[in-house]
């Protein structure tokens, strides 16, 4: 597969009078996928900050608590909330939040069936031209939902179609980022590295929250158009500057070994990588690599839960009486940015941990078994005032995003290039694709569920979130045990020079 020289880069070199130096090019890399990737998140967000203006009426969803003694709620302070005035048909009738549900499951139905396509055509072709064309599609489509407001649509198949389409152009961000960060990003320190990266994801959420929010005051449909015209213009940057590779900008790899031999962090992740020539690796056969099939089921469960905090958390915020109040449309999305932040701060936590520990699927589960009693306590406490929602929604960011951020990134790495691979540098962005496209549908079920279970009770939605934070752990249990028993095993030996991995994720 070969690839051009960006445009950008030609023009810049030309201007210098030189070629852009190794760590100049990891900069560049870095600084482009994770805008890239968050102008993806903010066009994602942007529907759970709308969906409480499409469907604010209602008198009893989210009303409902565990403790029996806020079982009955007196209403009236309902009645004056802004959110529960108007709306937008056909979602402001009585089985709008079920239309909601489904849009969103269409979207993330969508979004992960393209992901598996998406991965293993990033293997095939030119990964810059693949998310140039992801990114400005997802614009177009993202802008052309809000269209609906200003031609006065009230079609819920055109709201539905434009929602598909533009699930399959976002399906083309994640295995191409994760790849070309893995061609120039090393091994150590992988997990913290990732992680800082993977911050993205929450930056991602909370600019789109927060612009979202503003432009509500000017019309819904803007909520939707500027973020769709921002992911646009990163596109453009992405085609005009994006390298792939080191290739790609002329950087030899006997060079490239000799300058940075002595900092193991800069060798790219696919080390020994073989020439162009390699076959990239099959859907099936990159199934089959240990520790892919239960990263990616404990990647359904984590991305269930993520995602119903990521496309409902603002409604649940302005439909729950917190404090004796009911919040805004617009503070509601201001409040929710506190679960992103949380996101960020478990992100780069569950990576450093991981790889002190050097123990990835140990990091993983304590963090969702953890993330149960949080998720407990965020429902029963959370409504006795803003201060206690905003610190037990902090805290159930951190341990909600710690594993799944770890997961698709530093995870997802390694397996990427895992040692049964023989050097083959052609399987990272279809594991990637495996392992998040997987989670990807649990991010679909998670939302619709949500849409029908929330409008009998929210504490329905919470225990299915718990349960499925449970499942999730529980689905790594025999990787722990390999992690565990590794360890203990290389403690027993006497010889210090033995330097063998004891990650689960490697063949022993």
């Amino acid at each position: 597969m070969g690839t051009i020289k960006p445009l950008g880069i030609q023009l810049f070199e030309c201007v210098r009078g030189g070629p852009l130096s190794f760590r100049s090019s990891q900069a560049l890399v870095l600084v482009l996928t994770f805008l890239s990737y968050a102008s993806y998140h903010a066009t994602r967000k942007t529907t759970s900050i709308v969906k409480s203006v499409l469907d604010p009426k209602t008198a009893n969803l989210g009303m409902l608590h565990w403790p029996s003694q806020q079982y009955l709620q007196d209403l009236q302070g309902a009645a004056n909330n802004t959110a529960l005035t108007s709306g937008w048909a056909p979602f402001n009738g009585d089985g709008g939040t079920a239309l909601l549900g489904e849009i969103d499951l269409a979207f993330l139905g969508v979004y992960a069936i393209g992901m598996f396509f998406a991965g293993h055509l990033g293997d095939r072709v030119d990964l810059r031209i693949l998310l140039t064309v992801g990114m400005v599609g997802t614009g177009l489509f993202t802008a052309a939902f809000g269209a609906g407001y200003w031609l006065n649509i009230h079609s819920f198949y055109y709201f539905l179609a434009v929602q598909m389409v533009a699930g399959l152009f976002q399906s083309t961000g994640w295995p191409s980022v994760v790849a070309v960060v893995g061609n120039w990003f090393g091994k150590s320190k992988r997990g913290l590295i990732m992680g800082i990266w993977n911050a993205h994801t929450s930056v991602g959420n909370i600019s789109g929250s927060l612009i979202a929010a503003a432009m509500l005051k000017f019309g819904w449909s803007w909520s939707f158009a500027v973020p769709g015209a921002m992911i646009a213009l990163v596109g453009l940057a992405v085609f005009l500057f994006l390298p792939v590779d080191p290739e790609v900008i002329g950087i030899e790899d006997d060079r490239h070994v000799r300058d940075y031999e002595k900092n193991d962090t800069d060798f790219p992740l696919l080390e020994g990588r073989s020439d162009s020539r390699d076959e990239a690796v099959g859907f099936i056969q990159a199934w089959r690599i240990p520790g892919v099939a239960p990263f990616a089921l404990c990647l359904f469960f984590c991305k269930l839960v993520a995602y119903t905090f990521l496309y409902w958390l603002p409604f649940y915020l302005s439909h729950t009486e917190i404090g004796g109040e009911y919040l805004s449309d617009s503070a509601a999305g201001v409040l929710s940015t506190l679960f992103d932040v949380g996101g960020v701060v478990g992100g780069i936590l569950a990576g450093h941990i991981s790889d002190r520990l050097d123990a990835r699927a140990l990091t993983a589960a304590s963090f969702t078994f953890c993330a149960i009693p949080a998720l407990f306590f965020y429902r029963i406490y959370g409504s006795i005032s803003l201060t206690w929602n905003a610190a037990l929604m902090l805290l159930t960011g951190v341990l909600v995003n710690g594993p799944y951020a770890l997961i698709t990134t530093a995870v997802s790495a390694d397996l990427g290039t895992h040692s049964s691979l023989n050097g083959n540098s052609r399987a990272l962005a279809t594991v990637t694709a495996i392992i998040d496209g997987t989670g990807s549908i649990g991010a679909a079920v998670g939302p619709l569920l949500t849409g029908y279970i929330s409008a009998r009770s929210w504490s329905g939605v919470f225990t299915m979130l718990m349960v499925s934070a449970l499942i999730a752990g529980l689905l790594l249990s025999r990787l722990v045990v390999s992690e565990i028993s590794a360890k203990m095993e290389a403690r027993r030996r006497t010889d210090p020079a033995s330097d063998l991995p004891v990650s689960s994720l490697e063949e022993p």
